[in-house]
């Protein structure tokens, strides 16, 4: 009797192998998903640094220092009353940081429209449009099938960034490629470094500068689309800049204005939305 006692304690329990396995079998499940997308990750990653050979950085040309005005002796007078002093016009780059080989890129891929450029949040993209907002959403600029996707414009907007307003969206990706860095904006010396951003295309290369940035929702008015012109664009535009997280410069905006919306998801909400809004400055 006693040596089949002894014989039934070395069979162990069965419940707790049982729940050996099973915490093993997780464990490596858990391992083979996180192996998926690490590699997931990193095809994205090396897709779109391969795609960096299309463009040429280019070597900003040193100002010229005006020369100095030597005034000749005037005879004495009253002194004149004190004017107010004139306004310093808004300046802003008239250079674009990159040329790009569109030709080339439309070979690989037809839906281009253009390049973003982010020189301080180093983000630095082609930009799609597809028939509907499904098909950049998990599809890489060549077509293969990745949770990073594209970054892509609003498939109701004109794809010469002709509207009043145009929405180019991108995933906020935890390895912070795509738009994973475009929530520092929220950063007050992250807006100084980036106040403008670039939008190059076959046509132009366009400058804008940030004039909101904010947490939304994915219904929110933000992304109200308009052709351009009239009192309710006015109005959106006014809206938008009242609704800016950060501080930044007032700056004169009409019913002619074109701005973009760079919109990615919120990491804390399923729903919530960042977005960043410039207006173009150089035209």
């Amino acid at each position: 009797m006693g040596k089949q006692k002894k014989k039934q304690k070395k069979r162990g329990n069965p419940l707790w192998t049982l729940v050996f396995l099973a915490a093993l079998a997780v464990f490596c499940f858990s391992g083979y998903k996180l192996i998926g997308i690490y590699l997931d990750y990193k095809t994205g990653t090396d897709e779109y640094r391969d795609l960096q050979q299309y463009t040429t950085e280019i070597t900003k040309t040193p100002e010229t220092p005006a020369p100095t005005k030597t005034e000749e002796p005037q005879a004495e007078s009253e002194p004149a009353e004190p004017s107010e002093p004139e306004p310093e016009p808004l300046s802003y780059p008239t250079e674009p940081p990159l040329a790009v080989d569109f030709e080339s890129l439309k070979a690989i891929n037809p839906d281009v429209k253009g390049w973003l450029y982010i020189e301080a949040l180093d983000i630095s993209y082609p930009v799609v449009q597809g028939p509907d907002n499904d098909a950049y959403l998990h599809t890489t600029y060549e077509g293969t099938s990745n949770f990073a996707g594209s970054i892509f414009l609003d498939y109701q907007n004109q794809g010469d960034f002709s509207d009043g307003n145009t929405i180019v969206y991108g995933h906020n990706m935890k390895n912070l490629s795509m738009f994973g860095k475009l929530k520092q904006m929220k950063e007050q010396e992250k807006y100084r470094d980036s106040v403008y951003f670039w939008m190059l295309t076959p046509e132009s290369n366009d400058v804008y500068q940030i004039f909101s940035a904010f947490y939304t929702e994915a219904d929110s008015d933000v992304y109200t689309l308009y052709s351009g012109g009239g009192e309710a664009f006015v109005q959106y535009l006014n809206t938008m800049a009242a609704r800016s997280e950060i501080p930044v410069e007032q700056l004169p905006m009409d019913e002619n204005s074109h701005i973009i919306v760079l919109s990615t998801c919120a990491a804390s909400d399923t729903t919530g939305r960042f977005v960043v809004l410039g207006v173009r400055r150089n035209r």
